[in-house]
């Protein structure tokens, strides 16, 4: 992975030609009037939608998730920061993401994206060679989160052992913050009124201890402070 410490945004002033083939803007336009270099390569380019992208640049200042965006083929050439930090934030739609990345680097025909970089998503949400809708979908998720939940939702990714588990599923399984598996322990035996009715001479003897480590056998996860049903 890399640490850009400079954002670099490339030159939008594309050619609508393969830069690649090593010939100017003029020679490739006189081929195409002699019919001597054919057109079926610039088709794509015209088909894509203009996308403003400079509502899509990152400011590091912000705290967002976001992605360099560069390919393959620039960094095989030793430009590796012919690309561009885009906010994942700013997109409606997983398309629309794609789309920013495909104007972004439309002076290649079919560019294979290469994200070299990232800032504040976990690690293990993180590919070089792309992203996929669904972890998009759960970047943009996670950014609404408070920094309470963000930590809660990385310590679920711990218990689970899964790369990019559901909100859903983390909402559902949650229970909240704890000093101690045994306070828990007697968090849950007061919800339950385990001791409803029992005198307090005998409940002092409980063994809250033995009680949470079942309860931690099986039913329940403890990490970094955070406790989540096991099911």
């Amino acid at each position: 992975m890399f640490n850009f410490l400079i954002f670099f945004v490339m030159d939008n002033n594309f050619n609508s030609f393969n830069p690649a083939s090593g010939a100017d803007s003029a020679s490739v336009q006189e081929q195409l009037v002699k019919g001597s270099l054919s057109s079926s390569n610039f088709n794509i380019v015209d088909e894509l939608e203009e996308v403003d992208l400079d509502f899509h640049k990152y400011d590091y200042r912000s705290g967002n998730p976001a992605v360099f965006c560069c390919t393959y083929h620039k960094y095989n050439e030793g430009r590796p920061l012919a690309g561009m930090w885009m906010d994942l934030t700013t997109f409606s739609t997983y398309g629309d993401f794609i789309a920013a990345c495909r104007w972004l680097h439309r002076d290649e025909a079919d560019p294979e994206f290469m994200f070299l970089d990232y800032e504040n998503y976990p690690d293990s949400l993180y590919s070089e060679s792309g992203m996929s809708e669904a972890v998009f979908e759960l970047i943009q998720e996670l950014a609404e989160l408070d920094d309470d939940e963000r930590e809660a939702y990385e310590a679920f990714m711990d218990v689970t052992c899964e790369s990019a588990p559901s909100m859903e599923a983390f909402r559902e399984r949650y229970c909240g913050e704890w000093d101690s598996e045994e306070a828990f322990a007697e968090h849950l035996a007061d919800e339950l009124c385990m001791f409803d009715n029992v005198p307090e001479s005998i409940t002092r003897f409980f063994d809250f201890k033995a009680f949470a480590a079942e309860l931690f056998m099986s039913d329940y996860d403890f990490s970094d402070g955070h406790v989540f049903r096991t099911c």
